[in-house]
């Protein structure tokens, strides 16, 4: 039957890293051994300060209807956050609370697209931006980074892909799916070509608090006034506090463009979870301690990942300085065959690691980049240890 659906909507393609995790999910509940490293999300509990905030709304009867841009004193606590991590100073008018990052990006896409107007998206690039784009209306238009230049955007090529249509610009840092933290210097000269060119820019800063080494988390709308009058800055509470479940997100931006993504807001989701809010006020004004307990940890995980890819014949990685994902390097593996499979892609690479070795991993062709393969290292050292054996072992 021809149910005339809707072209659009038609036209977006499904969640791979979501898919993956789902098959892996159907293995284990079948009983079978399977090591994910697909998921986008910590392996840690909420942290319990967090959980008590939460019960004590229920119990306390906040559980009804907010305002849309969020209660108060969570539009304060990410002032204060703000004020305190990125040296920026927001009034409420300034943040809208929705459910979830994801949920933000597509708010403030919504109200600054028009039909056919480009957003520029670096590629690799986290699977939604370009789905988000055009369920806004706009035109994705892809700019390639190089891993020898850490998946980093050049100027030049921002050039090359600016056009009278070019809107905005996604910035991530740190990095999903390459773990790429800019420095000040870099986003400087980004900063100074989106001025120039009246470019929005959509700093998606979720991952902000998981840094390493002697890498620092700078946001772009800190460098000056007419940056950050330009940059819709998105973050939330599902990575750093282990509250992927909850769906809080937050965006940050000039009073207007907020003004616009609340009155978007307030026709299609209204609030977020009132009970989700009151447990970010204690998320972000308690004590931080176990967020660098749980940043601690990525760090030794990434650190042996890294080790260990880099020692398996067929595999290379850069070591990223953000996030917890690592992006492998397949191209010496794609085009031989293994157990009898041919390798021609990031897919059938994926493919085969989780039906012979039960591996489940996100193919690069999701990220538009099929040259490599994602491994998140949200998951146990002992665990993280038995996958990538394995992947050694069906590599041999």
């Amino acid at each position: 039957m021809d149910f005339n659906l809707s072209r659009k909507a038609k036209s977006i393609t499904p969640s791979v890293t979501l898919e993956i995790t789902a098959k892996a999910k159907a293995m284990k509940s079948e009983g079978i051994d399977v090591i994910g490293f697909g998921a986008g999300e910590p392996d840690f509990n909420t942290p319990k300060n967090i959980q008590n905030a939460g019960i004590k709304a229920i119990e306390d009867g906040n559980t009804r209807y907010t305002a849309t841009p969020g209660i108060m004193e969570l539009r304060k606590a990410v002032c204060d956050k703000f004020k305190r991590d990125n040296d920026l100073d927001y009034k409420p008018e300034n943040i809208l609370v929705s459910s979830g990052a994801k949920h933000s990006i597509y708010n403030a896409l919504s109200a600054i697209l028009n039909p056919e107007d480009e957003v520029i998206i670096p590629n690799p690039y986290w699977v939604s931006y370009p789905e988000l784009v055009k369920l806004a209306d706009g035109v994705p238009v892809e700019v390639k980074t190089l891993e020898e230049n850490g998946f980093k955007y050049k100027v030049e090529d921002l050039k090359k892909a600016l056009t009278d249509k070019t809107k905005a610009i996604f910035l991530n840092s740190p990095s999903n799916p390459t773990g790429t933290v800019y420095e000040r210097e870099e986003l400087e000269e980004i900063a100074k070509w989106a001025v120039e060119n009246n470019i929005f820019v959509i700093s998606d800063e979720i991952y902000e608090k998981l840094v390493y080494d002697d890498a620092n988390h700078i946001s772009i709308a800190t460098l000056n006034d007419k940056i950050k009058d330009l940059t819709i800055i998105i973050n939330g509470m599902s990575k750093a506090y282990a509250m992927t479940g909850w769906r809080m997100g937050f965006a940050a931006a000039h009073k207007e463009i907020i003004k616009v993504m609340t009155n978007l807001q307030s026709h299609s989701t209204s609030n977020a979870s009132s009970i989700s809010q009151y447990a970010s006020v204690e998320g972000l004004n308690g004590d931080q301690s176990p967020i660098e307990e749980m940043r601690k940890h990525f760090e030794d995980r990434r650190n042996y990942m890294v080790d260990k890819i880099n020692s398996i014949e067929g595999l290379s990685c850069k070591k990223p300085k953000g996030a917890f994902y690592v992006m492998a390097n397949i191209s010496e593996v794609k085009g031989k065959e293994i157990k009898g499979r041919k390798i021609n892609d990031s897919i059938d690479f994926a493919g085969a690691l989780l039906e012979e070795v039960n591996v489940a991993l996100v193919p690069g062709k999701a990220f538009g980049a099929d040259d490599y393969v994602r491994l998140s290292y949200a998951n146990s050292l002992d665990n993280i240890k038995e996958g990538l054996n394995r992947i050694e072992d069906f590599l041999k």
